[in-house]
């Protein structure tokens, strides 16, 4: 009889001892509570978590609130050995030494006869150190940038499990707990530990639940927001989190920071009649002047869209170097967020926003290229 998912996954992390949990490249509060919450589960199982994710030290402080886990990296270096190995039937190796010198690192050996036959020396790599990779809230293995384009023999080498909630998810891994209809990642997470883990939990991994929940819904203010959700936030409560103290972080006590990036945004903000399009430029001064960084801009365009309920489409445009130009893009609807994201190719979905590249060197430019095509879009419907 074949296992169930929850029961292959009870199996695999039973199985494991050294967990690597991967998270997107775009990194949102769902999927890095989520990873909170799995670590310290792990954690309490006296198992080896390691949390990766590309820049991941920029949002290690984004909940001070929570218990942060031991083990966070953003390189994956020294994942596995590599290992040069020599037959020495015929020929013992009597001694080795090496040598670094500035671009090149030396290996000298000293056969007892003779010299070494090229037919006896090989290059072997060894296995990974995780025995698991758990990848959370990503729609594919090209989103986690590039923890994957660097370490992409781990997918092959070692068992995956995909647990996500977005619609387009590739099913990549070995297990796939992927729910579509889930409002987010961490309740995907929450119900599944629900039905294996259960006696694991506790307040602090509780409350890194329900605060990828209560970001993800808006304090189930979303249209994601299902009675799943409500069903699942109401276990995490009764486990001991505290859904008041999560409020008060996320809506209530706003980081002066945040404030006044959102102040300068606002005094730049633009209006396009045609499309319905709000949207403000940002360059690195604004944030340097506001002590803010890039992955606060999704949070204030959130703040746009909830005020300005006349826009069809939400838009900051953000100056990352002097060649290029990011777009951070809201629909009003997830049917608009899917047509936009056929615009331009290069973007990506993450969760309710659109990240894409625009080649330009100048703000005007990428405007005008924005008003256009959504224009040329309309007009087609």
């Amino acid at each position: 009889m074949s296992l169930t998912p929850q029961q292959q996954f009870q199996k695999l992390i039973r199985e494991s001892q050294d967990i690597l949990i991967l998270l997107p490249h775009y990194l949102n509060g769902d999927a890095l509570t989520s990873a909170w919450a799995l670590a310290r589960l792990l954690e309490k199982q006296e198992k080896n978590a390691t949390i990766a994710a590309d820049m991941l030290f920029k949002h290690t402080d984004q909940y001070p609130f929570l218990t942060k886990p031991q083990k966070l990296v953003e390189t994956l270096s020294g994942a596995r050995d590599f290992i040069v190995s020599f037959n020495t039937k015929y020929n013992k190796i009597q001694a080795i030494r090496s040598e670094e010198e500035a671009q090149e690192y030396r290996i000298y050996v000293t056969p007892e006869h003779g010299s070494i036959n090229p037919r006896d020396f090989s290059f072997i790599p060894a296995q990974f150190k995780f025995d698991l990779v758990v990848v959370l809230g990503s729609p594919d293995k090209e989103s986690l940038g590039k923890l994957y384009e660097d370490n992409a023999d781990i997918f092959y080498e070692v068992p995956v499990i995909n647990i996500d909630h977005h619609a387009k998810n590739d099913n990549f891994g070995q297990l796939n707990v992927a729910d579509i209809n889930a409002s987010s990642t961490a309740e995907v997470l929450a119900q599944l530990l629900s039905a294996t883990h259960a006696e694991w939990m506790d307040e602090d991994i509780a409350e890194c639940l329900l605060t990828g929940i209560i970001s993800a819904t808006e304090s189930f203010q979303k249209k994601n927001t299902t009675p799943k959700a409500l069903h699942i936030a109401s276990w995490l409560m009764d486990q001991g989190a505290n859904q008041q103290k999560i409020v008060q972080h996320l809506y209530k006590t706003q980081p002066l920071h945040l404030l006044k990036l959102w102040g300068r945004i606002m005094a730049e903000l633009k209006w396009d009649e045609t499309t319905k399009l709000i949207w403000a430029p940002v360059t690195p001064g604004d944030l340097a002047a506001s002590h803010a960084q890039d992955d606060d801009l999704p949070s204030i365009l959130e703040k746009i869209k909830t005020h300005y309920s006349t826009g069809s489409f939400f838009l900051i445009l953000f100056q990352e170097t002097p060649e290029t130009i990011h777009g951070i893009m809201k629909a009003g609807s997830p049917e608009a967020l899917t047509i936009l994201a056929t615009l331009w190719q290069e973007g990506e979905i993450n969760d309710d926003t659109f990240i894409f590249p625009l080649h330009h060197a100048q703000m005007a430019t990428a405007e005008q290229e924005i008003i256009s095509k959504l224009a040329a879009l309309l007009a087609t419907k």
